[in-house]
């Protein structure tokens, strides 16, 4: 991921209805959920959501698939791996991490 579109997922996700209906989406897995049910879990109403759900979806951070009269969104799971990847890749100086719980780089036994 270069530096541009890790700016554009982070301000996506900068905003407190997109960061919901992300993570709502994360929870929905692969099969993704029908805008009206993120808009009903929410309670978001419709018009804002489609905004929200479109800048997400200009982020690379979800994409929308069409069933029947349905708008389906889903999660781009790599495209938040790559966000991931890309704000550690140089985690730790390269030094091999330490656990959860104990400070980057320390040498507590």
């Amino acid at each position: 991921m270069d530096t541009k579109a890790a700016i554009a997922a982070l301000a996506a996700l900068a905003q407190e209805s997109r960061l919901a209906t992300y993570r709502l989406l994360v929870q929905a897995g692969p099969a993704g959920m029908a805008a009206s049910k993120i808009a009903e879990a929410l309670g978001i109403p419709a018009s804002s959501l489609s905004f929200h759900l479109k800048e997400l979806s200009h982020a690379g951070l979800i994409t929308p698939r069409q069933e029947g009269r349905f708008i389906i969104y889903a999660a781009q799971f790599d495209t938040m791996n790559a966000l991931l990847a890309f704000l550690t890749e140089n985690c730790c100086g390269g030094n091999p991490c330490m656990p959860v719980g104990n400070a980057c780089g320390s040498a507590s036994a």
